[in-house]
């Protein structure tokens, strides 16, 4: 038998942190019995962070590894995210926006309100009916108050952070707190077995480094999973056209400036621009499609969205492949992060991604090298479902669009550019609002029924309600109605400006369980 006892992450930032940290802190009682987590990181390879926008997994995700939610405030620049605004994606119009908040619709589980609100024509918009969310995040609130404790909250929540400083405090926490070994070395040569496998990581300033398995945090560069193992690249610009970004950082004109709790997302001509609050700045970018658009063009969308303040700010350019590897696990090499693929960052799903493979890799860590195939192909399984999951939920804010003004909006709703199981389920949201039986009752779902409700009626879709059929459920709803209102209104009055919560958590702390 040949033990799994040495994991050699390659590569830093947030995908090599994160993953180090996972495994670190569930198999920390391994340690003593020799089971190392070595991270090799280059001196001299920058890390591409401008990834901002997390989930609510990733409070789970921290507090597993032991951070302090009020550490990570305090260092990390960050900020509380509540859900994401679209604006202008629907028909352009002045008014035209929605939210897609983090809580679920009230009763979601026992109850599809979706149906209901279908049935009422007098009734407000969809976020509005079913979660106080959209309406605090309009106020400029936070989703807690600074007595509740940490990483918990009456509203659903995610972070905004800097995602330079969230990898350098996760260094420090992993190599701190959780024995990661780290070294500062270039990689120079992939040393392979004669099976196929890695053996070694040849480095200019460490020498030779071993493991059982490798995992590539390389980036875009794929040193491991791509180069050594030979994994292709499958690309899906052909349903996600958006391949260019431009990135900025805005300053806030004065310090007490409202910090918005939410992503907004503004449509473009060719494109959107995101817009993310910091306590310390915005962090603003245009992602668009570089054939339809051209970047002189797309920058002046950018500054006039932007406005005067932004004329001499400098502006970062970054390419993005959309697409996957076609293999995440190859023989004792698995990629994580940038290594194993990218997307636009529509919904914030870089960093879960991460998460989410991390966490696979660590509940599943192969006792020997005898099983780990079975455990790849496992691995394998579940991530292509995950990625192509988020392809669908992404290109579905881009198929549900009216706009017919740019031959960007015009293409993208082009039949041949929608996955075919994304078109067979619009067809039947036709005649049935989204539920759980359609398709999202797997454990490794990542968007629930409740996300593509947010969108699909956000953005204007009627789906067809029976007349009669929603009777027995109609004193259920009205509670529901009911309980949405009276949530609404304690919100409302008790949680506090989003800045000023920020303050009180670097000035005394959150309360800890």
């Amino acid at each position: 038998m040949q033990p799994i006892n040495h994991i050699v992450i390659v590569g830093g930032g947030t995908a090599g942190w994160l993953t180090a940290g996972t495994i670190a802190a569930r198999h920390k009682g391994r340690m003593a019995h020799g089971f190392t987590v070595t991270l090799v990181e280059s001196p001299n390879v920058p890390i591409i962070g401008v990834g901002e926008g997390t989930w609510p997994t990733l409070r789970t995700t921290l507090r597993r590894m032991g951070v302090s939610e009020t550490e990570f405030f305090r260092q990390c620049d960050a900020a509380f995210k509540q859900g994401a605004l679209f604006a202008g994606w629907t028909t352009g119009a002045a008014d035209d926006a929605y939210y897609h908040p983090l809580m679920l619709p009230q009763g979601f589980g026992q109850l599809n309100l979706a149906q209901h609100w279908l049935a009422d024509p007098d009734a407000a918009n969809f976020c509005d009916s079913v979660t106080p969310q959209g309406k605090i995040c309009d106020a400029g609130l936070a989703p807690k108050t600074i007595a509740t404790p940490e990483y918990e909250g009456p509203a659903n929540y995610a972070y905004h952070l800097d995602a330079g400083k969230f990898s350098a405090f996760l260094q420090r926490h992993c190599t701190e707190n959780l024995g990661v070994r780290h070294v500062l070395a270039d990689v120079r040569e992939v040393r392979m077995t004669e099976g196929g496998d890695i053996a070694a990581v040849r480095t200019e300033q460490a020498g030779e480094i071993a493991g059982d398995l490798f995992v590539d945090c390389t980036g875009f560069a794929a040193r491991l999973i791509g180069e050594a193992m030979g994994v292709p690249f499958r690309s899906c610009a052909d349903t996600l056209f958006c391949d260019t970004a431009l990135a900025i950082q805005m300053p806030y004109e004065d310090e007490d400036a409202p910090i918005a709790s939410h992503t907004k997302s503004t449509a473009q001509s060719a494109g959107w621009i995101w817009d993310i609050g910091l306590p310390t700045r915005r962090g603003v970018g245009h992602v668009f499609s570089s054939s339809h658009i051209g970047v002189d063009e797309a920058e002046r969308e950018l500054r006039a969205y932007l406005g005067e303040g932004a004329r001499d700010l400098p502006m970062r350019t970054l390419k993005i492949r959309a697409g996957h590897r076609e293999t995440f696990w190859k023989g004792n090499c698995v990629a994580v992060g940038l290594a194993a693929g990218f997307l636009e960052p529509l919904e914030a799903s870089a960093i879960v991604l991460i998460e989410l493979s991390a966490k696979l890799i660590a509940e599943q860590m192969p006792a020997c090298r005898e099983v780990m195939d079975t455990i790849a192909a496992r691995f394998n399984a579940t991530t292509h479902y995950r990625w192509g999951r988020i392809i669908d939920f992404l290109k579905l804010h881009y198929a549900l669009t009216q706009r017919r003004d740019t031959d960007f909006w015009r293409d993208n709703v082009r039949p041949e550019t929608i996955p075919d199981r994304l078109q067979g389920l619009m067809e039947l949201w036709r005649w049935n609002a989204p539920w759980m039986h359609d398709e999202f009752d797997r454990a490794d779902e990542v968007f629930p029924a409740a996300s593509y409700q947010y969108v699909l009626y956000g953005m204007g879709h009627r789906s067809a309600v029976t007349p009669g059929s929603l009777d027995a459920e109609a004193v259920q709803a009205s509670r529901a109605w009911r309980e949405n209102r009276s949530q609404t209104e304690r919100m409302l009055a008790g949680l506090p400006r989003h800045r000023d919560l920020i303050r009180k958590i670097h000035q005394h702390g959150m309360p800890t369980l």
